[in-house]
């Protein structure tokens, strides 16, 4: 059975029926982008995918990476797809073209990106790591150092990374030791050891450029003293020509339970004492730095984790098609009964609309994190600027934590539905199952998405996104209302929401009072409850769509699609929001239970 990555029918819908992203072409900046134009390039990503990167998968699940003398060789196929993904000009889809990019919208690119990675998103953490590492040079560079890296960047040329962790400065990056000293001619001499970092070392490409984080000598100690340092692999001279080898060297490689593919790489700078590195940004900002790049990024680990979630799903729903096994449980007392396809069983029929559910409400609201982004380059006000980045900034720990945790239970019961088979490597369920696992700790693990959310988010511009944000869900409420098919729905919606409201300010009090360690205790409670609300929004919002095309009598290849998501509303909201009702009345008890357990109490020695 050939794997499935997307259901073209679910992209289309998103983009053009419930976002609407063709009228972005209403605007000068994206006036090319029409309904046509976005089909096209969508076409376009899909087939490259298809054909090109998803024979990588199981291909570099199973060579992985070798480090020998220092260089790392990846899976020989990941050469040529990544040959071909550069030459079609994929790697900075929504960026500037005078630096090699397409200048699209963010939504597209998602949608592109939603093939891309749901084919093998080991693969394209190369491209991935890349163009976050150029967002931060066109961000912070000078125009010295935009002329010299960043086209080789965008174009693929060179690829790109981010050094941050050290043994023993994971997600307290304050504690790092890698130092910077400054030169007579302006550079540092960096010095350190970093670990965990992707895509740091291989043999697809000529340079790669690493981001750094170091300290400067004298620097104050903590967040507040680490700067942020441009240390390529072969230094570049000013007409963009290579150089000497920089002293960066990887002295291993981890053998990790999945995203094989992807060599994640211990590197040591400076270790002969000729690593040099350039300043990016002003001295002590390096974090700052980072943090303006964190959505980006984290909106990606999301997006890996859902196209994880959404092939897993399509292989489950077309074998359990398939599979025959077992009586149609109406007729199991009648001894000549044909056996039937499980998808007749009904707690088959119960794994498979909770992970459709679940697919389409994550693709709904990352494509919209997106949208949020475009609607943002393209506003005039910027009072209503402010309005829609605040939107995006409290969305962002929802669309990594959240998502990568629904992301990995969907992948779960994609195992679950193939029975024995999904165990065993011969079908890719297992496989989408490990490489989907990191994307709940990467990029700051999902507990810290739940602290940011809490801690950061809830109580930024003095509570006002998160009254955007329940203005926005409200609008579709009401949509929802007037029609007889959502009625219901609407209304287990706008309870769930009204409780998360009183959820949210019991919390932030309570965070601001002598129980704040009880508080953060549930802060991932909160945000799995927030999540839920969110996507239950997204899934109501989908279901105006639907019902008013069932309304006006659609094609009858559309017949069953917009059925379908009205049936996927429903269910979430009768057979989830309860549970999630339940969650919000155990947040708001704030037991102080595993605050108060001493350590002697967890035993384990």
């Amino acid at each position: 059975m050939a794997q499935v990555i997307a259901d073209r029918r679910d992209v289309d819908f998103v983009l053009h029926e419930q976002l609407n992203v063709g009228a972005l072409s209403e605007h000068e900046k994206y006036a090319e982008f029409n309904k046509k134009t976005v089909d096209l390039i969508i076409s376009e990503a899909r087939n490259l995918a298809i054909k090109e990167i998803l024979p990588t998968f199981k291909e570099g699940d199973e060579q992985g990476c070798r480090l020998e003398n220092g260089q790392v060789s990846v899976p020989e196929s990941f050469k040529r797809a990544y040959d071909l993904f550069v030459e079609g000009e994929w790697l900075a889809m929504p960026e500037d073209p005078e630096y090699g990019g397409q200048g699209m919208p963010r939504t597209v690119a998602l949608a592109a990106g939603d093939y891309f990675n749901g084919a093998n998103y080991a693969f394209m953490m190369y491209p991935g790591l890349t163009h976050g590492a150029a967002l931060l040079v066109e961000a912070f560079g000078t125009e010295r150092q935009k002329k010299r890296f960043l086209r080789n960047m965008f174009t693929g040329k060179w690829t790109g990374t981010m050094l941050l962790t050290e043994p023993e400065a994971g997600s307290d990056v304050g504690n790092l030791s890698t130092t910077a000293v400054k030169n007579e001619d302006g550079t540092y001499a960096i010095t350190g050891n970093k670990i965990f970092i992707s895509a740091g070392e291989h043999d697809m490409v000529e340079n790669i450029v690493h981001p750094v984080l170091a300290r400067i000598e004298g620097a104050p100690a903590g967040t507040k003293g680490i700067s942020l340092f441009l240390v390529p692999k072969y230094r570049v001279n000013d007409d963009g020509s290579l150089g000497d080898f920089n002293d960066v060297v990887c002295t291993g490689i981890e053998h990790k339970m999945g995203i094989n593919g992807n060599a994640t790489c211990s590197l040591t700078l400076g270790g002969g004492g000729q690593c040099v590195g350039e300043l990016l940004g002003e001295e002590n900002k390096g974090m700052r730095a980072m943090f303006l790049m964190m959505n980006e990024a984290r909106l990606l680990v999301g997006m890996q984790g859902f196209c994880c979630a959404s092939p897993s799903y399509m292989n489950a729903v077309n074998y359990a098609r398939e599979r025959i096994q077992g009586k149609n449980l109406l007729q199991m007392m009648d001894p000549n009964a044909p056996s039937v396809a499980i998808i007749q069983h009904p707690d088959v029929r119960r794994m498979l609309i909770s992970m459709k559910s679940s697919v389409e409400g994550m693709r709904s609201l990352l494509y919209y994190a997106g949208y949020l982004s475009d609607q943002i380059a393209v506003a005039d006000d910027e009072a209503e600027k402010t309005r829609l980045q605040g939107m995006v900034d409290l969305l962002i720990p929802i669309c990594k934590g959240y998502v990568t945790d629904k992301a990995f239970e969907v992948c779960s019961t994609g195992v679950q539905v193939y029975g024995g088979y999904g165990y065993i490597r011969e079908y890719p369920q297992e496989q989408l199952l490990r490489d989907c696992r990191i994307t709940m700790i990467y990029e700051g693990t999902n507990g810290i998405q739940a602290m940011d959310l809490l801690g950061r988010k809830l109580g930024m511009n003095k509570g006002k996104p998160i009254m955007d944000l329940m203005i926005e869900i409200q609008k579709t409420i009401a949509q929802a209302k007037a029609i007889d098919n959502l009625k219901d729905c609407a209304i287990r919606v706008e309870k769930a929401l009204k409780r998360l409201g009183e959820v949210a300010m019991h919390l932030g009090a309570t965070a601001m009072s002598p129980k704040v360690m009880s508080a953060f205790a549930f802060a991932h409670p909160f945000m799995e409850a927030s999540g839920d609300v969110v996507m239950a929004w997204m899934l109501l919002w989908r279901g105006v769509v639907a019902a008013t095309q069932l309304e006006k009598g659609p094609k009858k290849k559309d017949q069953a699609f917009y059925e379908g998501q009205m049936k996927s509303v429903q269910y979430f909201t009768q057979a989830v929001l309860p549970i999630t009702m339940g969650k919000m009345d155990a947040i708001m008890t704030t037991c102080a239970a595993s605050i108060e357990i001493s350590e002697d109490a967890f035993g384990g020695k």
